[in-house]
């Protein structure tokens, strides 16, 4: 190891491809992640038992190859990571595992494979006509580069920041997110924490934190006029730190932010006693025996983490803390903004100069009166105005978030940092959410052999006390009862619609009058409808494996999940053309590719009664006269790769560009 460190700090140019056996590592562990970094032309050396890479043309002094005195940011990264004394200790930590023959083993073999055996008697030189003495052309080089790319990636701390996280508290898709994507993240070798409250109501659902042990670390955070102590719970699950936050205003019934009464009136303060605990776990917590350090990476998730920019910037840059931290805003939804009276900025723990960050004018329209001066503080446009960089879950909601409609009136700040507003489309649990191994279902299927669906739609049917009949259009709805999910849509087609063979099958809770309407639907239509308030996993499970169409008229969709649950058990969804219901389900087309189809469901647009109709009638239509077509159509769902490691993918190019420039606030 010691010749590698050496091989480092000379800076030559070149990643490392060493086979883990011969490292000198305790007996029983290996390393399985290296660092490296993108080349030009490669060419293969052997030094001693190591074998290196060298790129023929000079070294890049920007981006992400060099640092600012021109050395190589991924040699630095890489003494860390690989952290071997001269007499081959380790001083810092590194990523081990159990021996097993896969990880950098597998690679060292497809490369010799490609290579046809590595040399062993020195450096072998490409000749002039671009094959070597071994006979090996540049293609053959280039594919092994491919393989080797594969394993040199920088690898980051990444903290997650959010109000919620599943299995521990979740009310929509932000739950889902923050409960899956640390999980892929590290599975791909970063080291992953996420920070989220520990929430406690009182029932048996608080066993959910059984697992979460005291961290035996208490801090004391500066804001709302005086020391607030909060402790830490840890987790160590799937290769990721589950961090909770804990504190006496996070114990109560209800969900993460209200009751029946409403919102809870101090979220302010409990989300900010969030951020400011996420800011300081990195720096206290001695997860694995150390801590995160300062050099890390923050994702805040929505307004409730929002503060989490700001103060990076604002409290801790200007004392030399956190310098080399980028922090990245994740919005979920912009219609939740975490919007207080501007005498309330005092609370929340920032330098009085900083309040122009979080400044907010309501338009004259939206006063209370005609004295009310509108003043306001509004977290997540001070998140927008300091983080490095700013995501969407879907590209089209990250467009749709630039203009009036869709910027909730913060369109021009957005708009002004559109170069560093990208849009990433959320993955689903591909494990969870499987008809071929699902629990939940009364039969189990694949995309070879539909079978068993028809028995899921017979058992639901059975369940929900309707006539069993395996040949009518099933169409369910799974989703809050709210206007933001378009349930007045369905409210005013229903009548309309009840009058063809289709039975309708409804699960959700939220406002009142809906339930009520529910109830209202189910004693009118006997034998076609179903109201289930409430929500049921279980339930959810079974009914999208039982139906033939799954129907999401959203006004505003920023990403949405369960079109994608839908059509990865084989139900065709029926969307409105909005955010990520437009990225995600191709309207069918039946003469593409050689009248073979095209297409996963139907997006309608506008969003009006008669536009929602048409395309249900469509759907229905199809299903009832065109069963090949139909069954291509549900083929072609249940094969689409909805699964988190391609959004971890893109989520890694995030990364690296939010790292190419310095901090953007500080």
């Amino acid at each position: 190891m010691g010749s590698l460190s050496l091989l480092v700090s000379s800076h030559i140019n070149a990643s490392i491809c060493r086979n883990p056996r011969n490292l000198r590592y305790p007996s029983e562990y290996r390393q399985i992640r290296q660092l490296g970094f993108p080349f030009s032309r490669r060419k293969w050396f052997k030094i001693g038992s190591v074998y290196v890479q060298r790129r023929s043309g000079v070294r890049r002094k920007c981006g992400l190859q060099c640092s600012q005195d021109g050395s190589s940011m991924v040699e630095d990264e890489l003494k860390i990571v690989l952290g071997s004394n001269e007499d081959g200790s380790f001083s810092s930590p590194v990523m081990l595992q159990p021996k097993f023959e896969s990880g950098l083993d597998t690679v060292v073999k497809e490369v010799d494979s490609l290579h046809g055996g590595t040399p062993k008697n020195g450096p072998t030189e490409l000749k002039e006509d671009g094959e070597n003495e071994k006979g090996h052309t540049e293609k053959q080089d280039s594919e092994s580069d491919e393989v080797v790319e594969k394993i040199t990636r920088v690898l980051r701390s990444i903290v997650f920041v959010t109000s919620e996280a599943a299995p521990y508290s979740k009310t929509g898709g932000l739950g889902d997110v923050c409960g899956s994507l640390p999980i892929a993240l590290a599975g791909r070798g970063h080291r992953v924490m996420v920070v989220s409250p520990r929430y406690l109501h009182g029932t048996p659902a608080d066993k959910v934190y059984a697992g979460a042990l005291d961290a035996d670390c208490r801090i004391k955070v500066h804001c709302f006029g005086g020391e607030q102590e909060v402790a830490f719970f840890h987790e160590y699950r799937a290769g990721v730190d589950w961090v909770f936050v804990d504190h006496p205003a996070f114990h109560r019934p209800g969900n993460p932010y209200g009751d029946s009464f409403g919102a809870f009136g101090d979220n302010q303060f409990r989300f900010a006693l969030l951020c400011h605990a996420a800011c300081e776990a990195p720096l206290v917590l001695p997860l694995g025996g150390f801590t995160y350090g300062d050099k890390c990476l923050f994702l805040a998730n929505d307004w409730h983490a929002g503060l989490v920019p700001v103060l990076l910037a604002a409290k801790y840059r200007p004392y030399g803390v956190y310098k080399d931290a980028r922090s990245i805003l994740v919005i979920h939804n912009m219609a939740h903004q975490g919007v207080e009276p501007a005498v309330t900025y005092s609370n929340l723990g920032l330098p009085p100069e900083w309040y122009g960050a979080l400044e907010w004018v309501f338009p004259q329209w939206a006063r209370c009166h005609a004295l009310d001066p509108g003043q306001a503080v509004n977290v997540l446009k001070g998140a927008i105005v300091t983080a490095d960089r700013v995501l969407t879950v879907s590209q089209s909601y990250a467009w749709e978030i630039t203009t009036v409609e869709g910027g909730y009136g913060l369109d021009n700040i957005l708009r002004d940092r559109k170069f560093v507003l990208s849009g990433i489309t959320n993955g689903i649990d591909m494990d969870e959410w499987d008809p071929s191994s699902d629990e939940h279902i009364t039969a189990n299927y694949s995309a070879d052999d539909f079978s068993g669906k028809i028995q899921c739609k017979i058992a639901l049917q059975k369940e929900l006390g309707l006539p069993q009949r395996p040949d009518v259009p099933l169409i369910g709805f799974i989703g809050r009862l709210d206007y933001q999910k378009g349930i007045d849509l369905i409210q005013s087609a229903a009548a309309e619609l009840m009058q063809d063979d289709v039975q309708f099958v409804m699960l959700g809770t939220g406002c009142k009058h809906y339930k009520d309407w529910m109830r209202t639907a189910e004693s009118l239509y006997k034998d076609k409808f179903r109201g289930w308030v409430g929500f049921n996993v279980p339930i959810s499970h079974r009914i999208t494996a039982g139906c033939d169409i799954l129907l999401m008229p959203s006004r505003f969709e920023p990403c949405g999940l369960n079109q994608l649950y839908a059509m990865r058990y084989g139900t065709v969804p029926v969307v409105h053309s909005t955010g990520g219901l437009r990225d995600t389900v191709e309207t069918f087309n039946p003469f593409a590719n050689e009248d073979e189809g095209a297409g996963t469901g139907w997006a309608f647009s506008p969003l009006t009664t008669e536009a929602m109709l048409a395309a249900l009638r469509t759907a229905i239509k199809t299903y009832q006269e065109y069963k090949p077509s139909w069954e291509r159509l549900m083929k072609r769902g249940m094969e689409r790769d909805s699964s988190w490691e391609n959004a971890a993918l893109q989520y890694e190019q995030v990364f690296e560009w939010a790292f190419i420039d310095p901090p953007y606030a500080r």
